[in-house]
């Protein structure tokens, strides 16, 4: 019996999302910058309301308030939404504060 791998797993997956509605800047390629909106975020990843030109596997960096800059890869695309994974998991002290500004500005 094969045994789920992380990027799948649900436990993963069913991490809690909440919703905002919050425009950032994400570094994507070398000097190039883009403004993305996220949709939904937890301490696992984030998705993007409007996709851009990624295919699954492509990096980008994203700019959040408290945490700061933090690297993520695109995971699963579908119609116009996009799924990210962070490259390391957003610590709850950092997550609740960065979720209190988004929600305040």
């Amino acid at each position: 019996m094969r045994s789920a791998s992380p990027e799948t797993s649900p436990d993963l997956r069913r991490a809690t999302r909440f919703p905002v509605d919050f425009e950032t800047i994400c570094e994507f390629h070398p000097h190039q910058e883009i403004r993305v909106r996220i949709s939904n975020i937890s301490a696992n990843g984030m998705m993007l309301a409007d996709p851009i030109d990624m295919v699954k596997g492509d990096r980008l960096v994203v700019r959040l308030p408290i945490v700061g800059r933090i690297e993520a890869y695109l995971v699963w695309s579908h119609q116009e939404r996009q799924g990210f994974k962070f490259e390391r998991v957003i610590r709850e002290p950092d997550f609740v504060a960065m979720l209190y500004k988004i929600n305040s500005l």
